[in-house]
């Protein structure tokens, strides 16, 4: 209540139910092509990140390598370094713009697959692969989450908390996905074949891509306006 009193009074940009503003949020992912780029973009990579730090909780506590959970949560403490990257790729997306700063992401997605399939060597070089396999991912996915964001931020400004919404669902429903193939792949098949799938992922953003139309970025036009950083997806 004295919240209540306090706060000044706003008055809303739209009048609209919920129910019809989580509507408008679907239209908007089949009308509004930037949107559909950067979720495409996100969801690809975002599903590798999810698959990964999965699959290597079951990898490190197997006879392999035959580790508690605790090993799992002291590999977390190395993608924390990747938040430190999210100033930088925010100048990055300003001055080359968010295609670019995306395909790069995926450059780092792809090399992540191969360090990562190191991680079958076991012990001391193993892990050291691990490791640094999944802080470039953790990387990847942190510069692609400011891509994405400033290039979503970029559209109408009425509408920024929908397309926002829509953005952030998709990017957690291809983690959900990639958490459940990537136990798939690891019961199944093994830690190569999470690699493999790893790769495949951050491919299918690319291969999509050129597929509905889209070009490769030529040149290093960045944005006109400077966007502030997005915030940053914590690591696992």
């Amino acid at each position: 209540m004295a919240l209540g009193a306090t706060l000044p009074t706003t008055v809303p940009a739209v009048r609209d139910g919920y129910p019809a503003l989580l509507a408008d949020t679907l239209h908007m992912l089949r009308t509004e092509k930037e949107l559909r780029r950067s979720v495409l973009f996100q969801v690809t990579v975002f599903g590798g990140f999810s698959a990964a730090w999965t699959a290597v909780a079951l990898l490190v506590t197997r006879p392999r390598y035959d580790m508690g959970t605790q090993a799992v949560g002291v590999l977390t403490l190395v993608g924390a370094g990747s938040t430190f990257l999210a100033p930088s790729a925010g100048k990055w997306v300003d001055r080359y713009g968010a295609d670019r700063v995306n395909l790069w992401r995926v450059a780092a997605g792809l090399a992540t697959a191969g360090v990562l399939v190191g991680g079958s060597l076991g012990g001391v070089a193993g892990i050291v692969a691990l490791a640094a396999g999944l802080l470039l991912i953790d990387v990847a996915v942190q510069c692609g989450q400011v891509a994405n964001q400033a290039r979503i931020f970029a559209l109408r400004p009425e509408i920024h908390s929908r397309l926002n919404t829509c953005y952030i669902t998709c990017s957690f429903l291809g983690a959900s996905a990639g958490s459940l193939l990537g136990t798939r792949a690891y019961t199944l098949f093994g830690w190569w074949a999470v690699c493999a799938l790893i790769a495949i992922a951050v491919a299918a953003a690319v291969v999509t891509h050129l597929v509905g139309g889209g070009r490769l970025p030529m040149t290093g036009a960045g944005a006109k306006d400077a966007i502030e950083p997005a915030p940053t997806i914590p690591s696992r």
